[in-house]
């Protein structure tokens, strides 16, 4: 008996405590690590240092922007707008850029990426429309303002001095993993460590009950948007600045690449609970499968048959888990 009270008051390892909170997650980096295995026994190039650089420039983008789709998860919200505020915000920063400068044109492009946000959570917080209805608008009326603002063609004019934020280095590293890390590890500390971050995670749960508690509601259900909005914007901003180009039809599958990352990371579409550890993971898991299929030749048509299957068993899990705990 001493001997077991022993082991159970044994501090657990780093890992034990990982698994003991992020179960889902942790099963889902435990897929991650099978799926590279696999895909590089099938194919040795896949773990060359090209192809890892490939699939890090593939999921940044959509991942700098499915912290905000977390976060919006998170209250029982969903935005299926971010392509298209992804797309509306850089052609807007575009046009202006070449006459007014980067940093006008950069400016631009986060101020309209804001605002849009804060339009959807406006109107969905305070004007109580349903989040699917409201962003599914913003979707088409920012997809549509980007191509006609363009005349539907891309812009290639933009400043040289543009280019350092998808291909400049800070002590050797890409400005771009930087940002990326930098958002993720915020994030995290926002989600786990503070106040709102708390309050997010009450309104998911329970909305009512979180504004007996005296929360307020609507205000943190703003914020989600808000900074869903201003992450499309950045996001496209690098990608736009590596590509050297910006392209008006940019965004489109946007919303389903960055939902599919959340609910495969662990994150429920019902509200209240997720992580953006978990996100952080399910995008890599989407892009390494994404990158591995494309290396072995399968074709695109499959891939997206693929992505389908794995979002919809990653929706059945999480419902079996929830029936579970009932």
């Amino acid at each position: 008996m001493t001997a077991t009270v022993a082991e159970q008051r044994t501090p657990r390892s780093g890992w034990s405590k990982f698994v003991a909170t992020y179960r889902i997650e942790a099963a889902m980096l435990g897929a991650l690590v099978v799926l590279a295995v696999v895909l590089t026994i099938i194919e040795p190039r896949f773990l060359s240092s090209s192809n890892m650089q490939n699939i890090l420039s593939q999921v940044m983008v959509l991942g700098i922007i499915a912290i905000g789709q977390t976060l919006v998860v998170l209250t029982g919200g969903i935005d299926l707008s971010v392509g298209g505020i992804a797309a509306v915000s850089i052609v807007m920063g575009g046009l202006v850029m070449p006459s007014a400068g980067v940093l006008v044109g950069v400016s631009v492009m986060l101020l309209v990426g804001l605002l849009a946000g804060l339009v959807n959570g406006i109107l969905v917080a305070y004007v109580k429309l349903a989040p699917f209805i409201v962003t599914l608008g913003m979707m088409s009326i920012t997809a549509s303002l980007a191509y006609v603002l363009s005349d539907g063609r891309s812009i290639f004019n933009l400043p040289d001095a543009f280019a350092f934020f998808g291909k400049g280095n800070i002590a050797g590293v890409k400005f771009y993993v930087i940002v990326f890390v930098v958002l993720y590890i915020a994030a995290h500390i926002f989600l786990t460590r503070s106040k709102p971050g708390r309050f997010i995670y009450a309104i998911g749960s329970n909305p009512e009950a979180a504004r007996l508690s005296g929360i307020r509601v609507s205000f943190y259900q703003v914020i989600p948007y808000a900074v869903t909005g201003l992450l499309c914007a950045l996001a496209m901003t690098i990608e736009s600045s590596r590509l050297g180009t910006i392209d008006p039809n940019t965004g489109s599958g946007f919303e389903l690449t960055t939902i599919a990352a959340v609910v495969i990371g662990g994150a429920s579409l019902m509200g209240g609970k997720g992580s953006v550890l978990g996100t952080l993971i399910g995008i890599f898991l989407i892009g390494v499968l994404q990158n591995g299929l494309n290396i072995i030749g399968v074709n695109a048509f499959w891939q997206g048959t693929a992505l389908g299957t794995v979002i919809i068993l990653a929706v059945v899990l999480d419902r079996l888990v929830r029936v579970r705990k009932r």
